[in-house]
């Protein structure tokens, strides 16, 4: 039972450094060079939270796939709702 605990106080504090990255990384980067160490933080936190606090690290492969998959769609209709509005402000000429 302490293990557990203590697995969740590490991974909760890995969170928060990541937490303090992001933060740190938008007043060090600009451009394109900030959304991609953003990014890449952001994927950091999505793996501990989905292998840690979904458990995922004991289920089964399909268990995986089908969460890893779940990610991805979330990511692609993020994705084409930002495309979309992105086009309709060009078109408007904002």
């Amino acid at each position: 039972m302490r293990e557990a605990y203590r697995r969740v106080t590490i991974v909760w504090v890995a969170l928060l450094a990541l937490l303090g990255s992001t933060i740190g990384a938008s007043y060090l980067f600009a451009g394109a060079t900030s959304v991609a160490v953003s990014l890449g933080i952001a994927f950091a936190k999505v793996a501990l939270v989905f292998w840690f606090f979904m458990q995922l690290r004991s289920e089964n492969g399909m268990v995986r796939v089908f969460a890893v998959g779940a990610a991805v769609w979330l990511m692609l209709l993020f994705g084409l709702g930002t495309m979309d509005y992105a086009t309709r402000l060009s078109i408007a000429g904002f």
